[in-house]
């Protein structure tokens, strides 16, 4: 990569985590363009060059955090495949790489998880796409451990893998919001037990 790829690269991430935090702290319509420009420390045509507009921004913002979300998801399950592990453990080890993910960006969280439930913007279908991207992931552990034998061919893949994806986001956002002093190890165990419980079919011990 060149280097003035490696620069603009640079400045769209400022622009990323300024429009993140102003958007989480007073809402999309309240914050300006002048706004996020001073808050990553860049003139204001400089938004415009990266970014047609505040709009394109935050739905480029949607897809560049949710790639990270899908990104770690997915190294999770290909290393716990790497060393022979079972789908139940991939998906352990997937729910500790949300964790992480959601303590590390916390506030961009907040606002993918407030918009879900949003119906009117312009990026809905962009958000769609997206967050599909992410629960495909998870689908494809399921439904190998269904066609391994290992899982039980009565499970609702689509399904189980969206409320899987939802438990961990919900869960940790009210870690941080209501019980901010439980690890993450903690906060993991308890929803380690979640899965082994009702779909793995027993304890962590049990496969």
């Amino acid at each position: 990569m060149d280097s003035s790829s490696t620069r603009r690269r640079a400045t769209r991430q400022k622009l990323y985590e300024a429009a993140v935090t102003l958007i989480a702290e007073q809402g999309f319509s309240a914050t300006t363009v002048d706004e996020i420009a001073e808050r990553a420390g860049v003139a204001k045509g400089t938004v415009y060059y990266n970014f047609k507009s505040k709009t394109e921004l935050f739905e480029e913002l949607l897809r560049h955090g949710v790639g990270l979300l899908t990104a770690s998801l997915r190294t999770a399950a290909d290393e716990t495949a790497e060393r022979d592990g079972t789908s139940v453990e991939a998906l352990d080890a997937m729910i500790r790489a949300g964790l992480a993910f959601i303590d590390r960006y916390p506030a961009f969280t907040q606002l993918y998880v407030a918009e879900l439930w949003r119906t009117n913007r312009a990026w809905q279908s962009t958000l769609l796409v997206v967050r599909q991207q992410a629960v495909a992931v998870v689908e494809k552990v399921l439904q190998e451990g269904i066609d391994g034998g290992e899982l039980s061919r009565e499970i609702d893949v689509p399904l189980t893998a969206a409320a899987l994806v939802g438990m961990v986001l919900v869960a940790a956002l009210d870690w941080q919001a209501f019980q901010p002093e439980r690890s993450i190890d903690d906060v993991h165990s308890a929803l380690s037990l979640l899965l082994h419980g009702r779909v793995g079919g027993g304890g962590p011990g049990q496969r």
